[in-house]
């Protein structure tokens, strides 16, 4: 088989990465409401929020959510063409929603510290995140909602159902992301509240409306 055969079966076999263009949309748009100056933000607060210390030791899951975002998506799409669609449907319907309820709803938050009682890497890697990534646009929190996706894609997918200790420590990781944005003050518990009830939104639409299909056609005569 020739090089031109190669590249074209290739593309064949891949050509689900068309998904991932729906990047070329999503960051000039963030990007935009991450540097306009024009409009007031609405300051998103929970009475619970001035009861969660600042905990720096959180960077680390918070860090580990770009890895574990990238590594579920390229699994799927390397394994699993199906579970790749649901888990880009799941992803992108809520990361649309969160771009257009952040351009009606200018939002942010007050809740970073400006001092800190300690001086490590660990406050180092938050300084160096607060410098690169602005208090706003934080309704939904797109980190608690993503991993939420990821660990739905997970729990759905039949191939990594058989390995217990993968699921468990995805779960676990889900966890400590979730609680990391709140502890890094990067998120209200408002923002992941609202993460949750978004995600049980969408879920019906992308994974129950596709169990129902399946398995109405499983019942089906041959």
């Amino acid at each position: 088989m020739n090089m031109i055969e190669r590249t074209k079966n290739f593309i064949k076999k891949y050509r689900h990465a068309w998904v991932l263009l729906y990047g070329l949309i999503y960051m000039p748009w963030f990007v935009y409401l991450e540097r306009r100056t024009d409009v007031h933000h609405f300051l998103i607060h929970s009475p619970l929020d001035d009861y969660i210390p600042f905990v720096e030791y959180f960077i680390v899951p918070y860090l580990l959510w770009f890895i574990f975002v990238a590594v579920a998506a390229g699994y799927f799409f390397f394994t699993d063409k199906s579970g790749f669609y649901r888990l880009c449907a799941f992803l992108v319907i809520g990361m649309t929603f969160f771009l257009l309820l952040c351009t009606v709803f200018p939002n942010g938050l007050n809740l970073r510290p400006t001092t800190f009682a300690r001086d490590n890497i660990f406050v180092d890697l938050v300084k160096h995140i607060y410098a690169t990534d602005t208090p706003t646009n934080v309704l939904p929190s797109i980190h608690v909602f993503n991993s939420l996706g990821v660990c739905i894609a997970i729990r759905h997918s039949e191939a990594l159902k058989k390995h217990k200790w993968i699921c468990r420590g995805s779960y676990l990781l889900a966890v400590l992301i979730v609680l990391s944005t709140v502890f890094l003050k990067q998120h209200s518990v408002t923002d992941v509240i609202a993460a949750f009830v978004l995600a049980c939104v969408i879920y019906p639409f992308v994974y129950a409306v596709q169990e129902k299909k399946a398995a109405k056609l499983s019942h089906q005569p041959i």
